[in-house]
């Protein structure tokens, strides 16, 4: 296993993302149509958040709800900027981060995902699921 590999190597750099100033109905919208769990949150180039949609069922109440069919209450998303519902205690990694050390990170936090930034821009967006694929990968071969 080559745990000493960078995190750019797993990395997503096809990034998607949501602008600090955006409504909650744009990262619902994003979950959705990229079928995906978490959204770093920008301030223009700097992370400065980190939204989950487990973040976003917590204050649209629809825990209880996991019925896909269920479109989720955008009228409660008025009452929330972005801002009151995003992680705002993130830790980023560098391209350069041993996945060893990413991992390691991940599972001290218990985070699901990790912003990689480089020069203070985010280049890239590492997920548990990513790291599950990479160690999979390892035992297969």
């Amino acid at each position: 296993m080559k745990l000493l590999d960078p995190i750019s190597r797993i990395m997503t750099s096809n990034i998607v993302k949501l602008n600090l100033s955006d409504q909650l109905t744009k990262a619902e919208d994003l979950f959705n149509k990229y079928k995906i769990r978490h959204l770093p949150v920008v301030d223009g180039k700097e992370v400065v958040g980190m939204l989950s949609y487990r973040d976003l069922q917590k204050v649209s109440f629809t825990d209880e709800a996991l019925d896909e069919n269920l479109p989720m209450e955008s009228v409660v998303y008025n009452s929330f900027t972005l801002e009151q519902v995003m992680s705002k205690q993130i830790i980023s990694v560098f391209p350069w981060t041993p996945i060893r050390e990413a991992t390691k990170i991940l599972a001290e936090n218990n985070f699901n995902a990790l912003p990689v930034v480089d020069n203070g821009n985010l280049v890239g967006i590492v997920t548990s699921v990513d790291l599950l694929k990479y160690f999979y990968s390892q035992y297969s071969e």
